[in-house]
Formats: C-alpha cells, structure tokens, sequence
C-alpha cells in the first residue's frame, strides 16, 4: 500500500461539520423528528391542493429535501470512511426505513397530482408565481413520468420497502468488496490497491501475476454473491418495469436522462462501428511502445516505462497542477477548485475499509449552501492526478448549480453530469502537454494516458453497458458460469477476437467486481459525457472568449435542461446520430494521431 505520509494524503481528511458534530449529534436525531413531522403536515396541506397551492407545495418540499439529502449525505459520508463500521451501518440502516416510510405514507402523492395537473393549471400558477416559474424544469420533468406511475397505494408501499430492495445488495455489495483481500508476495491488499499496482506495473510477467491473482480471487464466493445481487437487481427492476408499462429495460434510465432512446442508441452503434479499427490503432502501438510482440489482457492499462523520478506525484503537487489548469481556463472554477481544499472536503488517503474508487457528493444544505465533498484513494500516478481533476469537476458542478437551481434542481442527470468532470481531466491534460511540449518522449507517454484513459470511458463502458442489456434481457438468473461467458463475449466484440488484439487469460470474471451494476445502465453515462465534452472541448477555439461565460452557464444549469437544450448554445445537437462518430474522431482519432506522429518522430516503429 502507498506509504500515506510519503505522499502526503494523510493530512487531507474530510471536515464534516458542516453538518453535524458527529453521528451521535443529538441534532441529527432533531432533523429526522422534523422530517417525520413535516410531511405529515405537507400531506395535509397540499394534498387535492396543488390546482391552487403549487408554488407553497415546492417552496416546503424543497425544505424538506433539503433536510433529508442533508441527515444521509453526512451519513454516507462517514459510512463511507469505513464500511466496516457497524455502529454507523445499523444507524443509517434505522434511519433510511423510518424516513422511507414518512416518504412513502405522506409524499407519494404529489407526483401523482402534478402529473395529473392540467398544463393551463400550472401557466396560471407559474405567471403568478415565481417560486413554480423558476421550478418549470422541475415540473416538466415529473409530468414525463405520466404513463408510468403506478396508483399511489403503490407507489407509497413501494417506497416505504426500498430500504430492504435491490438498493440494498448494491450496498452490501460495497461492505463485502471493501473486505476483499488478494495476497501477493506476502501482502494482503485491498482491490484498490491491486489493481494500481496492476496498470502501474512495468514488468508484463508481474503484470499476468497480478491479473490472475485478481481474477481468481474473484471466483468462488463472492462470484456466486455478486451473481446473486446482479439477480435481485435484475430481477426487481423487470418487475417493477412491466408494472410501469417501461418498452425496454433501459427506456426509465433514458427518461431519466432526458436522452431520447434513439439517441441511446446511435451511442452504442457508434461505438461499436467507429471504435474497433481504432483501439486496434492504439493497442498497437502501444504493443510496440512497450517491446511486446503482442498484448495479454492484462497488458491493457499498461503504462509507457518511467524513470523512478516521475513514477509518483506527491498529492500537494497533484492539487497544484489541477487548481493551476483550472484558474487558467476560468478563475472562477479555479477559486472553487481552491475552495475545496481550504475547506478540507477532500479525503483522499487509502485505508482499509474505505469505500474503494472515488466519487464526488455534491449536497445543498438548508441555511449554509452547496456544498461538494470528494473521496479519492489517491496513489500519485497520472491517472490518480486526472482522477483528482475528475472529481473536482464534479464539485464545481455541484457548486455553481447548487448556487443557481436550489435544492430540486442541482443534480445533473446521469448522462451529462460526467461533462464538468471529463472537461477538469482534459483542462489538466491540455496544461500538461503544453509543460511537456519540447520533450516528445515525455509528452508521447502523456498522450498514450490519456488515449487508454478515452477507451477506458468510451469503449469500456459502452461494453459494460452491452452486458448490461444482455444480462437485463436473459429474463432469468444466470450462473457464474453464464456471466463469464457474457462478460467474455461483450469484451471480444470490441476489442477483437483471441490474438487480434489482445489474449483474455485470467479475464473471465472480472465482471465481479463493477459494482456500477447495481445501477442498472449507469455506465453508458461515462461514454456519453466523454463524447459530448470533447465535441464541446473542440468549441473553445471557434468561441474564443465567448466560451468561458457559455461553460459556465451550462454548469450552474444543473438539471433544469436536457443534453440538446445545454448543447444548442455551442451549435451542437447530440440527437443527430453523426454527433457520435464525429466525437470519437475528435476523441480516439486525434489522440491516436498525436500518438502516432510523436513515434514516427522519435523514430520509434510499429
């Protein structure tokens, strides 16, 4: 494991108190008696209402959400600094079924009624009113549920149970995984930590080594546990599904998304025609780069050789390059970049039981504001510096949206929430090429990150995605066995059969461990936030000083627009299917050039 003092993240650990003191604050338990108080009252004051008393409704839902995002975002937090902690686990556990039976029992019917709400009904409210003026987006967006909510007697009981649903094996799914230990030379290490050490690796025989270790300490119980928890996911949501009268699996994930499922789809067909002769490019030559006469799977994040000097960077010196990048393009998402760290809203040392990845959570807290808190497992590769960059992307988002839109409104959907945080990576990116440009040899191996981190989001999970769908549509339990196969069948369709590219040993079950999963067609938002922020990214130059202004309104928009309304201001349309293929040619297809010409220069042959 990284020493966390050599590298300095033990001194960057979260101050929660922002919201309460600590988990037995007796605060905390004032807040949820007042949400369990509220809505009773919300219910008796709104309900059969909302012809006439709209806006009051929205103003004290707000506050009541806002509450509630504030008591479980402080506990997730520190749940998520050690998921081993049992006194913290059963505390949420309680506290998550008495609020979803408050929620369920009184709240339920208010997306029911404004659904059923007549359009002249809410334009009377809306001339008279600001708060149900500013709050259309909000409105319009529940009435595009009109066909699929079920009766409110259903709706509340199926809210009152989610405590104890297929939410509830994605978060045991995270407690178990953060136990795993996979042995290597005498050490025990988390899978954070393995699969560094993995893609940090030079040595190609270690790597193999490391992959097996990973891919066989997947197998036997925790495959079967992780099958089973894909089954109860699977099997719930097909359920509920047909009872919401949903065309396909994914077609409640597009809706939340505000994505047409005709543009969903032209993502993954673009992906699947325009990105295999690509990455076949780019493994190529990375396969030259690194004197292999061919690649193993466990070659695929394979970094170009470093001297020791650079192979780790400090985390003092990782925020520097990132608030650096981001004050040069916009001294405005700079501050907020600074702002964060002086705050102490960064946790970012490796430690057992912490939740494994990284993640920024963004929350808006009644009488203090928006706020963004970011857990990293920071590691000092360049791939953990674009991480940080990632997810303070995400921060700003949060931040600016948080400020603008309230607590209804801030939260992106998933398919372009990943823009800010794709744009931070490749403002960081852009600020390290240009430190690098009079050194190709150093500058090659930017870019070579930089292309395997692209086919990582795109390519990646748009296979992920192809599982998904396969996995969703089987319309039974699939074995271990059956998974493996799946999982083996979606990874050979893009990137090519047994020895095209790569050789797949010791692959077979790393489906195990995505815990994205559990979010049923989460990930094809990773592809579509990457595409769309490089067609965006491309605008800057045409734009000129127009574009900073432009940006940063797209931000503070948060999830009052959809992908097509946020774009039209760049003169982008991602519903025109030639979107896609054009951004993996401004992504893959330029990156991979660069790449190509910097080795023709060194005189490097592939």
């Amino acid at each position: 494991m990284t020493d966390v003092k050599a590298i300095g993240t033990d001194r960057y650990r979260w101050d929660l108190s922002c919201f309460y003191d600590g988990p037995e604050d007796p605060r905390l338990e004032a807040d949820i008696q007042a949400i369990e108080l509220a809505l009773p009252s919300f219910r008796m004051s709104y309900k059969g209402q909302l012809k006439e008393k709209l806006g009051p409704a929205i103003a004290d839902l707000a506050a009541i959400t806002g509450l509630t995002h504030k008591v479980f975002a402080y506990l997730a937090s520190v749940r998520d600094l050690d998921l081993n902690d049992a006194r913290i686990n059963s505390k949420m556990a309680d506290l998550e079924k008495r609020v979803d039976i408050v929620w369920g029992e009184h709240l339920s019917f208010f997306d029911i009624e404004v659904v059923a709400l007549d359009q002249a009904d809410i334009d009377r409210q809306a001339a008279a009113d600001a708060t149900v003026a500013k709050h259309r987006p909000f409105l319009e967006g529940l009435r595009l549920y009109k066909d699929h909510l079920l009766s409110e007697e259903v709706e509340a009981a199926l809210t009152k149970r989610s405590s104890f649903g297929a939410s509830s094996w994605s978060a045991f799914f995270d407690e178990v995984e953060a136990d795993l230990r996979f042995e290597f030379r005498g050490a025990k290490l988390q899978l954070d930590v393995i699969l560094d050490k993995l893609t940090e690796e030079d040595d190609p025989a270690v790597r193999a080594e490391l992959l097996k270790i990973v891919n066989d300490g997947l197998k036997g119980p925790f495959a079967k546990y992780s099958a089973q928890t894909l089954y109860q996911v699977a099997g719930a949501k097909a359920v509920e599904d047909k009872e919401r009268r949903y065309g396909h699996p994914m077609a409640g994930r597009n809706l939340s998304n505000g994505v047409p499922d005709a543009t969903v789809e032209a993502l993954h067909a673009a992906v699947r025609a325009e990105a295999p002769p690509l990455i076949k490019r780019f493994y190529r030559l990375k396969a030259a780069l690194l004197g292999l006469p061919g690649l193993r799977w466990s070659d695929r994040n394979a970094k170009l050789p470093r001297p020791p000097s650079e192979a780790t960077a400090a985390f003092d010196e990782a925020l520097k390059i990132v608030v650096d990048a981001y004050t040069a393009f916009s001294p405005t998402l700079g501050g907020l970049v600074q702002g964060m760290i002086d705050k102490r809203r960064i946790d970012a040392g490796v430690r057992p039981g912490k939740a494994s990845g990284a993640y920024n959570r963004g929350v808006v807290i009644p009488d203090h504001g928006p706020e963004a808190f970011t857990l990293l497992n920071y590691q000092g590769s360049v791939r953990d510096v674009m991480v940080v960059a990632h997810e303070l992307g995400h921060g700003v988002h949060h931040l600016l949206a948080g400020a603008a839109q309230g607590q209804l409104m801030f939260h992106a959907p998933t398919a372009y929430a990943e823009t800010a945080s794709v744009f931070g990576e490749m403002l960081v990116f852009d600020h390290l090429r240009r430190q690098l440009a009079g050194d190709p040899r150093k500058l090659l191996a930017l870019v070579m990150d930089k292309i395997n981190d692209v086919v990582n989001t795109i390519v990646r999970q748009i296979g992920f995605s192809n599982f998904e769908r396969r996995l969703h549509g089987a319309g039974r339990k699939l074995s271990v066995e059956e998974l493996c196969g799946l999982w083996l069948e979606c990874v050979r369709e893009l990137y090519g059969p047994d020895g095209d590219v790569f050789t797949y040993e010791d692959a077979d079950h790393l489906w195990a461990y995505i815990s994205h999963f559990h979010r049923p067609f989460y990930v094809y938002g990773y592809a579509f936030g990457e595409l769309l922020t490089h067609s965006l990214f491309a605008q800057r130059g045409r734009l000129g000083e127009r574009f900073e202004p432009l940006y940063l309104d797209l931000l503070r928009a948060g999830g009052t627009k959809d992908a097509k309304e946020l774009l039209e201001p760049f003169g982008l349309d991602p519903n025109d299917p030639k979107f896609w293929s054009e951004g993996l040619r401004l992504s893959l297809g330029e990156l991979i050039a660069e790449a190509e010409k910097l080795s023709y220069l060194l005189g490097l042959k592939f």
